[in-house]
């Protein structure tokens, strides 16, 4: 039975604070530098509501997330997004997605899948048997090369 490739979406942010790393898992997220923002941007550079984060559907039941300019009611922010090295308002995100809210403020979006690991019980009739002819002694290795110096291993 095929399963659904597992999907993990992840923002690292790069900011006046340093490296830090989000998984995205809710359906909306405020970015900016308001101590009330989910994703809390640490620059002076940056606006108090600069971006949204949004988790959207593909037809294929596949999730993806979609960042918009400004707060969630749609009000910009004073710099704008760079995404990718384009000014955009909004964009659906794709892996390796760099985005760029303000000098030394940016952010690298990653979807991580993977296929799903099925996690069955055992077949309780699973086994291996083993004959006791099976069972013997251990032969010689005849792959070690044999001294012919005439000394002793010892010397």
């Amino acid at each position: 039975m095929p399963s659904e490739p597992y999907q993990h979406h992840l923002l690292i942010i790069q900011d006046d604070k340093g490296h830090r790393e989000f998984i995205l898992e809710n359906p909306i997220y405020s970015i900016g530098r308001d101590p009330k923002s989910d994703i809390r941007l640490i620059s002076q550079f940056v606006s108090r509501h600069h971006a949204t984060l949004k988790q959207l559907t593909h037809k294929d039941g596949s999730i993806y997330y979609r960042i918009e300019d400004g707060d969630a009611k749609g009000k910009p922010s004073a710099n704008g997004l760079l995404i990718n090295g384009r000014r955009l308002h909004a964009h659906d995100l794709n892996n390796e997605d760099e985005i760029v809210f303000g000098p030394k403020v940016r952010a690298v979006y990653y979807r991580l899948e993977r296929d799903a690991i099925l996690t069955i019980p055992p077949d309780e009739f699973d086994i291996t048997l083993i004959s006791p002819n099976m069972i013997g002694e251990p032969e010689d290795d005849d792959d070690q090369p044999e001294n012919h110096d005439g000394l002793d291993d010892d010397d």
